[in-house]
Parts: C-alpha cells; sequence; structure tokens
C-alpha cells in the first residue's frame, strides 16, 4: 500500500472508530446515573483506567469517561452532547487539547479560543456543574520512539515547551471563566523535565503507573 494511500486509509479508519465510540456513548448515556462526575476529553482522558484504579484504590466515587482518541476541541465542540451534556455531572474534569498542540498548524490562540467555547457551552447548560481543567501532560520525545521520520513528526510541534505554554494559557483561562486548573503532573516528570520513561507507552499515552500518579494528584478533588 503506497504511503498516501495508507495514511488515507489510517484515517478513514479513525473517524470510523471515533463514530463508532460516540455511538456507543449515545447508547451507555441512556442509562447514566445523573449528577455524578465525569471525565472527558481526546485520549489521553479516554485511556485512564479510572474505574480500575478506584477500585484498587478502594474508593466508591461513580466516574463516568467520555475520551474520544484523537479528538481536538474542534471535534470535542462539535460532539458536546455524547461527551458532556447527556450524562448531566454536578463535577467536569476536562483534558482535551493535546492533538490541538501536536498538529502541524498549531496556534495557542486559537486553542484557547475553542476551548473559552467548550467551557461556555458547559456554563449555559450546566450551570451549576463544577469544572476542573486538568494541566497536559509531559511528553518524552527521546526513550521510547525509534529514530524514525514519523516518530519525529510526532513531536514537531508537541513539545514539553509548548506544553508548558499551552498549561499558563489554560490556567489564566479557568480563573477567567471561574473554572478550577488542576496540575496533575506532580511525580510524572524525571530530572530533564520529561515524562519519566516507565510510564508511557510511546512518550505521549501512558500505562497504569502514570495514571495512578495523576488520580493521587486527582483525590482531593474528586
Amino acid at each position: 500500500m503506497e504511503a498516501k494511500n495508507f495514511d488515507e486509509f489510517f484515517r478513514e479508519r479513525m473517524v470510523q472508530e471515533q463514530q463508532d465510540k460516540l455511538e456507543r456513548y449515545r447508547v451507555l448515556n441512556q442509562n447514566v446515573k445523573k449528577g455524578e462526575t465525569l471525565f472527558t476529553g481526546s485520549s489521553l482522558m479516554e485511556q485512564f483506567p479510572v474505574n480500575e484504579l478506584l477500585m484498587t484504590n478502594g474508593m466508591t466515587n461513580v466516574i463516568y469517561n467520555r475520551g474520544i482518541g484523537g479528538f481536538t476541541t474542534t471535534d470535542m465542540l462539535a460532539n458536546m452532547e455524547e461527551m458532556v451534556f447527556a450524562t448531566e455531572p454536578s463535577r467536569i474534569f476536562i483534558n482535551i487539547g493535546t492533538n490541538d498542540i501536536g498538529s502541524p498548524d498549531y496556534q495557542l490562540e486559537k486553542l484557547m479560543e475553542n476551548y473559552e467555547k467548550i467551557l461556555t457551552r458547559i456554563r449555559e447548560r450546566l450551570p451549576q456543574a463544577e469544572i476542573y481543567m486538568m494541566a497536559y501532560y509531559p511528553v518524552n520525545e527521546t526513550d521510547k520512539l525509534p529514530d524514525t521520520e514519523w516518530a519525529r513528526m510526532m513531536f514537531v510541534t508537541r513539545t514539553n515547551e509548548n506544553i508548558r505554554l499551552a498549561n499558563e494559557a489554560v490556567e489564566k483561562l479557568a480563573e477567567k471563566m471561574g473554572c478550577r486548573f488542576i496540575n496533575v503532573n506532580e511525580g510524572l516528570t524525571d530530572e530533564r523535565g520529561k515524562l519519566k520513561k516507565e510510564f508511557t507507552i510511546e512518550g505521549i499515552h501512558m500505562y497504569a503507573n502514570g495514571y495512578q500518579v495523576v488520580l493521587d494528584n486527582l483525590k482531593k478533588y474528586l
């Protein structure tokens, strides 16, 4: 399969998988317990094994996860019903925007513009909900991926410096919108400021041991 055709096939398959997840969420949302806690965002939220970790930690919180891998803030804006509103949560934890940061045309201003639109819509539909904006996790572009062009492309704009700047902007946006910014990254980084290699699959996504650190940082807000 030629590279172009493979890229097209991969994109088409990813879009289909995203649509399948949205349909599953539509069905799941018909039976949720209203007024509980919601986790929502992109793959970094979708892959958070929160309910298994809650059981392991002896916690009884009810948390619904509506993250979707590959989603940007634009995608989330187009699917707020499935990802937020239908669960009618009392608490919302959001981790969305890392795919914006990883895009070739990334602009911090555009990311914050979309993020503010997301928060505004939540405020309009769920005015009593508490909103928690989670910090973007650090990355590790050196210790896990092979030295290939594809691997390098993943980290052209998805750098720890861009993530730091985005986290600063998210914290300011949280203050502006009356939300709470949570820096969940304590304990995730090594001495270089990179995501610890024992936590990460390929430099971006994390194993459960990394998410346990995040959960420890979240416990006081749950």
